[in-house]
């Protein structure tokens, strides 16, 4: 928590319905509620000051944009999360008295996690006994209470208590912030908040599962035990997740690849995807439909070295901001990086050539490899990996071009949503972090093109403070998959920093030397981890025109397979990837396992279809085409991948 500003005597709070209540500063939001009305106050579990979520017994000392939130409101999930999270440490500490606590989770959007000094891991019995004492403890409808301390209260309270941790946690918090701890029943955390009013508003508890970790994440400390859980404010809120969770398994990408044989993971790379050969079509079919939309939106692709003098990351700023992250090596007495991001090295290109007003806007697409260390305890499966490449874009340009290249962005970024199903998009502004470049005035210049720019787009957006990039403050895009789980994808980014950095230059149209601005954007993220959200969004059944086998022909028996070897020659011709299944199995059997690997069309061909010149043909779902003529099928695969549609 930051230092509370001084007080004024009163603060204005603007309510969701434009009305102002003016209050004395250091009332509580709880306190708010209580004067609106006594069901409100009971009900509340949370509030929120200028998007900011606030603990209800938080002393206000400064006006602004306030709601307050029941469990009718779905950000009300956050502080049950939250509140189920003291309530789960609490229970360990009842269940097995000599276990400390360590911190738990920042964001509670979804699940909340501790980490504890155990000397042995969680088995599911013991999660299974944590989670009855935790509904134990719910029945208790203890209250929390925030209290703030002194540095020296908290480090002799956490001492007496044996907890170790906390006392070194307690570093961590920097000279002058306040210090609170959070107290229900005789369990006490340090803790910022927001929490409940009391236990009893965590309606239902779900612990999901247990495993191990670095403290601090740091793999030269000791290992802790860490468990997952999630809650909610009502049972039927519960189920609703596990149901969801359990299509979510259904769907994992880290199950259904290799099942799929598109990709493998090897020790000898960790973290490092392999992509078989039907992985490597999906990979450049997704790599081709983004090159179609930039040749038409005038972009040229280039290629970069992926290592590269440690120099040149010292003067993008990425050295001092990123070094943790980036992989370095020596040649011939030389430090050199491996490439983590390409904006450099087009930053290298465009310094060839002394440029004119006229040459601008200047498009560099690239789908170079990228390297990224990544913790072993982060990484999973394709969506976090160590190697990837992205479909990367930086746009040269001048200020007054800034708003038409966004849009042109914006709206590539949204044909590509809508060609996969992704109807449900959330864009966002994302605003300077607290570790950045450059000074205020060009942060606030730059955040105020972006929000113009969609502003006379007429995109809804939403302001995500402090998410920017280090160099510039960006516009992500993020959509919900067919489960209805979110994913952060295409991001539009602004730059001052770059072009000023490697001393980029223009002639204006007054002659002048002008500094270009600079955008980056990408659009799928990196392929990886977009299969990887593909595969879960689709279910491995992905549209025929980037499926890896789109057809597969079922010869009834032996006899038939020279007339089925005819067809596939013609589909092939055709541009068809096309396989001929003629094993010694029977057609039920094909025909599911054909229905497993997720191929869109199965043409069954017999004495029938020889004889006629045609194919019965079956769709993976929904009701069987029946027959068709060879050609007549082709036309149809043939129109459907053109339009690159989702239907078969």
């Amino acid at each position: 928590m930051s230092p509370s500003p001084a007080m004024t005597d009163q603060v204005d709070l603007t309510l969701p319905d434009g009305s102002v209540r003016q209050v004395a500063a250091g009332t509580t939001p709880l306190e708010v509620a209580t004067d609106i009305g006594p069901g409100l106050a009971k009900a509340a579990i949370g509030a929120e000051l200028d998007g900011q979520m606030i603990d209800l017994r938080l002393p206000l000392a400064s006006g602004g944009a306030f709601r307050l939130f029941t469990n009718r409101n779905a950000e009300s999930g956050d502080f049950v999360r939250h509140s189920a999270e003291h309530v789960m440490a609490d229970a360990v500490k009842r269940l097995w008295p000599e276990a400390e606590y360590d911190a738990g989770r920042q964001d509670h959007s979804e699940k909340y996690q501790y980490d504890f000094r155990f000397p042995r891991a969680f088995t599911v019995e013991d999660l299974e006994r944590i989670e009855d004492k935790m509904r134990e403890i719910l029945a208790e409808n203890a209250t929390f209470e925030r209290i703030e301390v002194s540095r020296q209260e908290a480090e002799e309270l956490f001492r007496e208590m044996g907890e170790t941790l906390k006392v070194e946690r307690l570093a961590d918090i920097p000279e002058g912030e306040t210090i609170t701890l959070y107290r229900h029943g005789k369990f006490t955390d340090l803790c910022r908040g927001p929490h409940v009013q009391n236990v009893a508003q965590i309606g239902a508890v779900k612990l999901l599962e247990a495993s191990a970790v670095y403290w601090k994440g740091d793999e030269s400390n000791e290992r802790l035990q860490r468990i997952y859980g999630t809650a909610f404010g009502s049972a039927k809120e519960l189920a609703a997740y596990e149901k969801q969770r359990e299509e979510a398994n259904a769907r994992d990408h880290r199950r259904l690849g290799p099942e799929l044989d598109l990709f493998s993971f090897h020790p000898e790379a960790p973290a490092s995807p392999f992509f078989h050969p039907k992985g490597g079509l999906l990979y450049n079919g997704l790599a081709d439909f983004v090159r179609e939309l930039q040749g038409k939106g005038g972009y040229g692709e280039v290629v970069t070295p992926q290592i590269l003098d440690v120099d040149l990351w010292h003067t993008s700023g990425h050295y001092q901001n990123y070094r943790d992250n980036m992989y370095f090596t020596e040649i011939d007495d030389r430090q050199f990086a491996v490439k983590p991001m390409n904006c450099p090295t087009h930053c290298l290109i465009f310094g060839t050539q002394l440029r004119s007003y006229r040459d601008l806007p200047i498009r560099y697409s690239d789908f170079g490899r990228l390297h990224r260390y990544e913790r072993s305890g982060v990484v999973s499966g394709l969506t976090r990996v160590r190697t990837f490449a992205q479909d990367d874009a930086h746009i040269f340009c001048t200020e007054e071009q800034i708003e038409a290249e966004v849009k042109a962005a914006t709206e590539m970024i949204l044909t590509i949503y809508r060609t996969f199903k992704f109807d449900d998009v959330l864009i966002e502004l994302s605003t300077r972090p607290e570790k950045r470049l450059g000074s205020d005035d060009v942060w606030d210049q730059a955040e105020g093109a972006l929000e113009q720019a969609l502003q006379n787009l007429g995109a809804k957006y939403e302001i995500n403070a402090g998410d920017g990039a280090f160099y510039g403050p960006k516009i992500d895009f993020q959509v919900r998959d067919a489960i209805g789980r979110s994913w952060q994808l295409g991001t539009v980014q602004l730059d001052y920093q770059l072009p000023e950095r490697f001393g980029l230059k223009y002639i204006g149209a007054d002659g002048e030397e002008h500094r270009p601005v600079m955008l980056h954007r990408a659009m799928l993220g990196s392929l990886e981890r977009f299969i990887g959200i593909l595969i879960e969004h689709t279910a491995g059944a992905f549209p025929l025109w980037l499926a890896p086998t789109q057809v597969v022909v079922l010869p009834v028996s032996e006899k038939f397979a020279e007339y089925g070897r005819e067809v596939v020659q013609k589909l092939e011709a055709a541009g068809l990837r096309t396989e001929l299944d003629i094993r010694n199995e029977k057609l039920g059997y094909r025909i599911r396992e054909a229905q497993v690997h997720k191929v869109p069309y199965m043409l069954v061909v017999g004495g029938r279809e020889q004889e006629a010149g045609t194919v019965n043909v079956r769709r993976r779902q929904g009701a069987e085409l029946g027959s068709l003529e060879v050609p007549a099928f082709i036309d149809r695969a043939s129109q459907l991948i053109a339009d690159r549609s989702s239907e078969i």
